[in-house]
């Protein structure tokens, strides 16, 4: 049988390594380029089985991306500490973090179901079942910590939008000159957020279910605060202030726990917000080529403008 892998899609010697990761018999007879990653080329491999009809797996690249050695490891590890915990994650088949044997560092996992959905229709119902999963994933408590949180942004480096309040960023960026309020230890993902979870298309007669949850390459351990602060802060820009503000509400009816006090909640909210002011364009690029494209770069950076100073006004 032709082997009917595209030209160029996968480069030679990661094509090499992959296949020479494949079970006996079996070889790969398509690629397809998946879209919606950052960091990271992403290809989907259609693999011929010995026996006859086809599997998928995932092949992730990481092309002139500095740190890929240490996201790649630590990937590697999660996936592998997630197996057997009922959080719906890839497996993980192969990992060369350092580019030995492919033209990039390179991991390849197995391929999950579903798709990400970043409509607006179903979003009430979306929004608590993204709650409930990242409550369990809150709860896992791993044998071996994974590494301490790291900020990612400074008082210093924020990018104030053209227009925004500047009295309410100034105050925010107020907030964050402080140290840290202190904080019991979570298992986090780090970048949960819809683009990162997958849900079952179409929906089961049930309705809407979870399918998977992707890219573990940040996993932290730090306040629960943080991780739902990020998933707020991607779901005011991608759906509006008001579901940012929301998804809080919703974790805490799933049973997660955050800071009791409303000025350790305001310091991690505005933490994510702030940073998320220095990579406007870098987010909201991948949701206008999956079809939002009435997410410019003005209008995010104006819905990040309404939503800190919202949280600002919702919990000073």
């Amino acid at each position: 049988m032709t082997n009917h892998v595209e030209a160029a899609a996968v480069r030679p010697l990661t094509l090499a390594w992959a296949s020479r990761h494949l079970e006996t018999g079996e070889r790969i007879v398509r690629t397809e380029a998946l879209h919606g990653g950052i960091t990271a080329e992403m290809r989907r491999l259609t693999i011929g089985m010995q026996e006859g009809g086809t599997r998928d797996l995932v092949l992730r690249s990481f092309v002139n991306v500095e740190h890929a050695e240490d996201w790649l490891n630590r990937e590697a590890d999660t996936l592998a500490l997630l197996t057997g915990t009922g959080v719906p994650a890839p497996g993980l088949v192969a990992v060369d973090p350092t580019a030995a044997h492919c033209e990039y560092p390179s991991l390849l996992i197995t391929h999950l179901a579903g798709r990400t959905v970043l409509d607006e229709e179903g979003l009430e119902t979306r929004v608590p079942l993204l709650a409930q999963q990242l409550v369990a994933i809150h709860a896992l408590r791993p044998a071996e910590r994974p590494r301490e949180y790291m900020a990612l942004t400074t008082a210093d480096t924020v990018v104030t939008p053209r227009g925004a309040d500047v009295a309410a960023w100034a105050a925010a960026i107020d907030v964050i000159r402080k140290p840290p309020p202190p904080y019991e230890g979570r298992f986090l993902h780090r970048d949960f957020q819809p683009g990162n979870v997958l849900f079952d298309v179409p929906p089961s007669p049930a309705g809407p279910r979870i399918t998977g949850v992707v890219d573990w390459a940040a996993t932290s351990w730090g306040p629960a605060d943080l991780d739902v602060a990020h998933c707020s802060t991607n779901l005011a820009l991608l759906h509006g202030p008001a579901w940012g503000l929301r998804f809080a509400e919703a974790y805490e009816e799933a049973g997660g726990a955050l800071a009791a006090a409303a000025s350790e909640r305001l310091y991690w909210q505005v933490r994510d917000a702030l940073a998320c002011s220095e990579e406007v364009q870098l987010v909201s690029q991948p949701w206008r080529t999956a079809g939002r494209t009435e997410l410019t770069t003005p209008a995010v950076a104006e819905r990040l403008n309404v939503y800190l100073t919202a949280v600002m006004d919702a919990l000073s």
